[in-house]
């Protein structure tokens, strides 16, 4: 073997010992400290990195669990108060109830309610179509029917009803996530608060033209009356630019707002069917007690004062 070979080889093997020897001491400068609760955070999390907490992902809500010293702002709907347990458990901490909410689509605009007067020919999306014009129909804030909401969801919770094209939400698969409420350009969609058996009272309306207009757009249109808001108990009815909204958290599903409303924008699902009044008939009069024959029936004491 060459002298050059040799030189060569103790050449490079000083020059790995020290760009090794450089490295380890750049690294330990620069290292970044991860807090390992964060991963036992992340593995009591779903998984679902859906975004519905607000952070881009499972990890990216594990950290803020971590940093903070209150769970009260944050909340992972997907795996709802079970898992924000586990979540506190981890760090020590106290978790925050709260109540499971529900996607419900804000139009009953079919197309039996709300005729088509145009065509749209276009690709087939509901942010480019609103980007290009107000809609196919004389309302302008309904839903275009071309599916983003279904698009959007990872979890198969809401589907296009081919009948009606309007899309449904399943409850049982809906969890909150609220992808659908950002991928709706109408603002149709809403989380509602999830009552028991599924019971809904909401305006099935975004309509904030004036009544006249708005119920020549859309048969079941909220025209901004405010018999519904007069009527409910509970403040839960407010009116805004013509269009009555129903708080979820303060409504006691009564139902009184739902009969009042002229045009039945007020929807009202799962509740049993209400009790049909029926008139019963008048009560006989009493008769009185007639007088034994051959005998003549005494005087009444009003008679005697009279006659006095």
């Amino acid at each position: 073997m060459s002298m050059t070979i040799v030189y060569t080889m103790i050449t490079l093997s000083a020059i790995g010992a020290a760009a090794a020897v450089i490295l380890y001491f750049v690294a330990q400068k620069f290292k970044v400290y991860e807090d390992p609760r964060i991963d036992e955070v992340e593995s009591a999390l779903p998984g679902a990195n859906c975004g519905g907490c607000g952070y881009a992902g499972c990890h990216a809500f594990a950290e803020a669990c971590v940093k903070e010293n209150d769970l009260s702002a944050l909340f992972c709907p997907v795996g709802g108060n079970d898992c924000m347990s586990d979540v506190a458990g981890v760090l020590g901490l106290e978790a925050v109830a709260q109540d499971p909410r529900v996607a419900v689509v804000r139009c009953n605009g079919t197309c039996e309610h709300r005729p088509k007067t145009n065509q749209f020919d276009g690709a087939s999306s509901c942010a480019v179509a609103s980007s290009l014009y107000s809609g196919d129909t004389g309302c302008q804030y309904g839903c275009l029917s071309h599916g983003d909401c279904v698009a959007s969801c990872d979890f198969d919770a809401i589907h296009m009803n081919p009948e009606t094209g309007l899309p449904e939400v399943v409850d049982d698969k809906c969890v909150a996530c609220g992808a659908c409420v950002e991928a709706c350009p109408k603002d149709l969609i809403e989380l509602r608060k999830k009552a028991k058996k599924d019971r809904k009272i909401y305006v099935s309306c975004r309509n904030e033209d004036k009544g006249g207009v708005a119920r020549k757009a859309c048969s079941v249109a909220c025209i901004g009356c405010s018999k519904c808001f007069k009527v409910c108990p509970f403040d839960a009815i407010t009116m805004n630019n013509n269009l009555a909204f129903i708080d979820s958290d303060k409504c006691k599903l009564c139902r009184k707002c739902v009969v009042e409303c002229p045009t039945s924008a007020i929807v009202e699902l799962n509740f049993p069917p209400r009790k049909v009044k029926t008139d019963l008939p008048p009560k006989p009069a009493a008769k009185k007690p007639e007088a034994s024959p051959g005998k003549e029936a005494k005087p009444s004491e009003s008679d005697n004062s009279a006659n006095k």
